[in-house]
């Protein structure tokens, strides 16, 4: 039986609208309103002390507490699953494949937004950092993640949409499927063994990694 491990934002969820109003409100509030006109994709997906300090902040506690004071407020709800991502979960849960949430956003957040979408409804453990930090990195928490469920990394198999998704699947051995929907570019999924660009592809992806 194969363990589907998969990110939220940008694989699962279309998050942008909240995640970009809730950065506004954080530059804002950390008097760095010129970042609020930038592009924000990048920022949509890694953890934000990495990002952030890419971008010139320095006030990254503040920020943070900014950032997450909007975002928890209400804007985490202004996002919603992409077409045809319930009905791939559904058929992969209806071929017992194991399906876990791993993502970079605090697991508190995330599992209220699993919850409120309906997604938490298909997962048999959700996975992401603390609010301190701990296992920011994708990484650490898919390693945290194999320890705990004692799932087979050779017989897993990581989805996401960014880079950082890529590495962490590679540095604990895990194939990594890359889906083109979401916030990354196809120079994010070098080490990717599948590309897909609709939701109806992954059941065949994971199979075609693990038959």
């Amino acid at each position: 039986m194969t363990a589907v491990f998969l990110d939220l934002d940008g694989t699962l969820m279309d998050s942008r609208p909240g995640i970009e109003a809730a950065l506004r409100h954080a530059f804002q509030s950390i008097g760095r309103a010129d970042l609020a006109a930038m592009d924000l994709t990048p920022l949509i997906g890694p953890p934000f002390k990495d990002s952030f300090p890419k971008h010139g902040i320095t006030d990254i506690s503040g920020a943070l507490d900014a950032y997450r004071e909007h975002y928890d407020a209400g804007a985490m709800y202004e996002a919603r699953p992409y077409d045809g991502v319930i009905d791939a979960l559904r058929q992969m849960y209806g071929q017992d494949m194991r399906l876990y949430l791993a993502t970079a956003k605090p697991h508190v957040s995330a599992r209220k937004i699993t919850a409120h979408f309906g997604i938490a409804d298909f997962m048999t453990h959700e996975f992401g950092p603390e609010l301190d930090g701990t296992r920011d990195w994708k990484g650490d928490l898919l390693a945290h993640a194999l320890e705990v469920t004692g799932e087979d990394p050779s017989r897993s198999v990581m989805v996401g949409d960014r880079h950082h998704d890529m590495a962490a699947a590679e540095e604990v051995g895990m194939p990594a499927i890359a889906v083109s929907w979401g916030y990354g570019h196809k120079g994010e999924w070098g080490t990717a063994r599948k590309i897909i660009d609709q939701p109806s592809s992954l059941l065949q992806a994971v199979r075609d990694i693990h038959l």
